[in-house]
């Protein structure tokens, strides 16, 4: 992996009402794709279906490995996006 890994697309910032009904049920990254999401401000939950749910917020940003599946729910009042890559990137905060 190298060091200077950039996202090719941020989506938009969502918050608790405006998170897409696509990202609130199972879905995954298309092959070869990597996604960071990231929390800007609350909390939000990763369900997987193989593995445990993971609590995200500004300090604990979620890896989804290339067609993983996944979903989310938002925690109360929540903003947070996603980054997509197209090699494994670092985790680390924004």
């Amino acid at each position: 992996m190298s060091a200077d890994v950039c996202p090719y697309h941020t989506t938009s910032v969502f918050n608790a009402e405006s998170l897409p009904e696509a990202l609130r049920r199972e879905h995954r990254t298309k092959p070869g794709v990597w996604g960071i999401i990231r929390v800007l401000e609350g909390k939000l939950l990763l369900h997987f279906p193989d593995r445990p749910t993971q609590e995200l917020s500004a300090d604990t940003p979620g890896l989804i490995a290339p067609q993983e599946m996944h979903w989310v729910e938002p925690v109360g009042a929540m903003q947070m996006q996603v980054e997509f890559y197209r090699e494994k990137p670092p985790v680390t905060r924004s």
